[in-house]
């Protein structure tokens, strides 16, 4: 990981971070070798939450989500026509298009409460505003993270590097629905399994876009920022979940044109395409390793010929949905990714003809079972090629929480020091539904010793041993909803301590609306318990994309309000802090832990 240069109440962000170090990095390579081709693969973090941006940027959307989402998607789609990038003939996907809720599964399971969109006529005043609010942010964020890469464009060409630069745009997926029919103050809900409420995030409606938020907007925003097709990011089945916009231009090889593309094109066709445009050949081995075949094919000829034949085949399976595109048709399974719902032998198959209706409004598997039968069976052969077998439509929480290989074998003691890089959360100590004490050796020097001795995660979640006025304290943030928090009963002394924090799992918590893992947290200084309370435990990880492990401050964002981050730890040294996952109770092996620090 790296530091940021600057903090965001200072003004940073990532966007503007990004650019400035793209800009640098061209500047340096021309600096050295001017003739010498550069390859760069610029990752926005837009628009993937949490959906951050400068409040000026943000305002300038005041009220204009106001009518709500499925009244602008036929202002959306009239703008659409007339821009050329849809027929004329084209309608609009109608809301919930599977009768859901209603629907069920193969078994009568639920149709996945979050991938539901609530009518607008149905929600409260203060509901819409909320809904409303979430939808300016990210136009905000958007329109922040636009204006940043024109930057990085306008360095190009000021620096004469522009005609001769290959430049593709292409979004990763559409409108995503992570946050649910209400929307989310912190997505990381949605990865743990727990559902929110307009209620829980109306009194946060200032904070979003801010430092303090993780948040998301709602299913119904994206199925508005995906007009005119249905669903949304994980659904590839369906248009709403995989058809972007892609540019690409070189001003000084191809000429620009007005009219768009038609030709059915996936995001793997891109790489043959610069390879063709390039004139490279991509090599079948490298130092004698084989190399994966190239699984897309070039568009090359598209961008000089606008009735270029375009590819025929296409296959798609994430989550449990399938679906195989083949000239111009689509069949996909009406099975919601994440559901749940199994049974992948008694999916029903849709059929649409994406040449004529780009909306998938009407669903043709009824008068051309042929096609459909042929569409499948071309899946199967494809499941085979593109290993799509097995099927997994597990839940985002046991998703996230499934067994995936590691750089290290697992242990019952993880030793972390200070000074180091954080540990990314998918690498260190798991903690999620287990008993685990962590203790920080430390040498007190000054009566103001304060600061982070063990951070893991962030406003999302996490949890944070730190001394503050004088006291050890020990807080768990719990998915960014509920602050947890002990504080020793009395003060710390100068010298050499332990000190340490258990948690005891007892079971899973009883609280419908805190789901999770109950038990006891005691502190202890010394091997003397100074404090307790009980707690819970998140289900599933705090933030695998964010704030990781860290010794001796709490980087990125804070764990909690107590401190404002990364309030590092002075007054004093930090020998090391393990963490202990054995399950022993931590006074039945205190011996042991002290002998950790005489070690080294």
């Amino acid at each position: 990981p790296v530091d940021p240069p600057a903090t965001p109440e200072e003004g940073y962000h990532l966007s503007k971070d990004l650019s400035d170090r793209a800009i640098e990095f061209i500047r340096d390579a021309k600096a050295i070798d001017p003739d010498k081709p550069f390859f760069m693969y610029f990752a926005s973090q837009a628009g993937h939450a949490p959906h951050h941006a400068p409040s000026d940027w943000i305002e300038k959307y005041a009220g204009r989500f106001d009518e709500g989402y499925e009244a602008i998607r036929h202002e959306t789609l009239r703008r659409q026509k007339e821009l050329g990038l849809l027929p004329e003939d084209t309608q609009l996907s109608p809301i919930n298009p599977h009768g859901e809720p209603d629907r069920t599964g193969p078994d009568g399971q639920p149709w996945p409460p979050l991938d539901v969109v609530r009518p607008w006529d149905s929600l409260a005043d203060e509901e819409r505003r909320l809904l409303s609010r979430m939808a300016e942010v990210f136009a905000g964020y958007i329109s922040y993270t636009d204006h940043e890469i024109g930057r990085l464009i306008d360095y190009l060409e000021e620096s004469g590097e522009i005609d001769n630069t290959l430049i593709v745009v292409v979004s990763d997926n559409g409108g995503s629905g992570e946050g649910g029919p209400n929307g989310s103050f912190n997505e990381w809900r949605f990865f743990n399994g727990i559902p929110d409420t307009t209620a829980m995030t109306i009194p946060h409606i200032d904070e979003l876009g801010t430092p303090s938020s993780y948040n998301h907007y709602n299913t119904g925003w994206a199925w508005a920022f995906d007009t005119p097709f249905p669903y949304w990011k994980r659904w590839a089945g369906y248009e709403g979940g995989v058809a972007d916009m892609c540019f690409l231009a070189w001003p000084g090889r191809i000429e620009p044109q007005a009219k768009p593309r038609d030709q059915y094109v996936h995001a793997v066709d891109i790489a043959p395409t610069i390879y063709e445009l390039l004139g490279i050949d991509p090599p079948g081995t490298i130092k004698g390793y084989p190399q994966s075949p190239v699984e897309g094919q070039s568009f090359a000829p598209s961008l000089a010929d606008p009735d270029a034949p375009a590819k025929s085949t296409q296959f798609y399976a994430m989550l449990g949905q399938r679906a195989m595109y083949r000239d111009g048709w689509l069949a996909c399974t009406v099975h919601p990714p994440l559901s749940g719902w199994g049974r992948f032998e008694q999916d029903e198959w849709e059929l649409y003809h994406l040449a004529s209706d780009r909306a998938q409004s009407r669903n043709l598997a009824d008068r051309e079972p042929e096609r459909v039968a042929e569409l499948k069976s071309l899946w199967f052969y494809y499941a085979g090629i593109y290993n799509g077998l097995p099927l997994d439509d597990r839940s985002a929480l046991e998703q996230v929480l499934a067994d995936r290989p590691h750089p290290a074998r697992d242990r019952e003691q993880y030793v972390y020091y200070p000074g180091g890089a954080d540990v990314p959360e998918e690498s260190g100590v798991r903690i999620n539904g287990r008993s685990y004490a962590i203790a920080a050796g430390v040498e007190i020097e000054s009566a103001a010793a304060e600061g982070v001795l063990f951070a893991h995660g962030g406003v999302a979640g996490g949890h944070s041993l730190y001394v503050k006025d004088g006291r050890l304290n020990y807080a768990f943030n719990w998915v960014g909803s509920k602050l947890q928090a002990i504080t020793a009963d009395r003060g710390v002394t100068p010298g050499q301590h332990i000190y340490a924090a258990e948690f005891r799992v007892a079971g899973k918590s009883e609280d419908p609306q805190m789901p999770g893992f109950a038990g006891e947290l005691n502190l202890f200084m010394d091997g003397e318990q100074v404090g307790s309370d009980t707690i819970v435990t998140q289900p599933g990880f705090f933030c695998l994309v964010g704030d990781g492990i860290c010794v001796g401050r709490d980087s990125a964002s804070p764990v909690t309000p107590d401190y404002t981050a990364p309030f590092p730890f002075s007054g004093g040294t930090i020998d090391k802090v393990v963490v202990d996952v054995s399950g022993e109770p931590y006074r039945d092996h205190e011996a042991q832990v002290r002998a950790w620090f005489m070690r080294d």
